[in-house]
């Protein structure tokens, strides 16, 4: 099954919101952020029944609304999603992959520190994986994932 195309446009690319992207289609500006513990595991969420790619794993996140940073979307978003409150994320970097329902800037951020314990609050399943597997456990992972799994590992062993 073809779920699409990413695309690495790396931390050069500013983050001002362009509407279009080259073929026209409306670009959906997205907030993600890779919650890290001290274990060196990341967290996973399974996107739920109703939603597209329901059954598929995911990093947590959503849309960017109108006027907000990445930042305060993050953490409006991870609030909802996992009932836990984030005051500060690294930027990691920005990619963008063409699904066909939808094209997505991707906005991701590595989060080490937060208040409380991440559950699902919509309903949505949670894995802790381990960075230094070959692959996660669950499956399938959505597309766009994948390309920022592979930075994060790079991140980390450069440190």
């Amino acid at each position: 099954m073809w779920l699409g195309n990413s695309l690495n446009t790396g931390l050069a690319h500013t983050l001002k919101h362009i509407f279009m992207n080259a073929n026209n289609r409306p670009v959906t500006e997205v907030a993600a952020g890779i919650l890290l513990d001290s274990e060196g595991r990341y967290l996973l969420g399974q996107r739920p029944e109703g939603k597209p790619y329901a059954g598929y794993w995911e990093v947590p996140g959503g849309k960017i609304e109108a006027g907000e940073s990445v930042f305060d979307a993050l953490k409006r978003e991870l609030q909802e999603e996992l009932g836990i409150e984030i005051e500060s994320s690294e930027i990691l970097t920005i990619l963008e992959h063409d699904y066909p329902h939808a094209y997505v800037r991707l906005h991701v951020s590595v989060i080490r520190h937060w208040l409380g314990t991440p559950q699902g609050c919509e309903g949505q399943q949670l894995s802790w994986q381990v960075l230094s597997d070959e692959r996660p456990l669950v499956e399938p992972l959505l597309p766009a994932a994948w390309p920022m799994l592979e930075k994060l590992k790079k991140l980390l062993d450069q440190n």
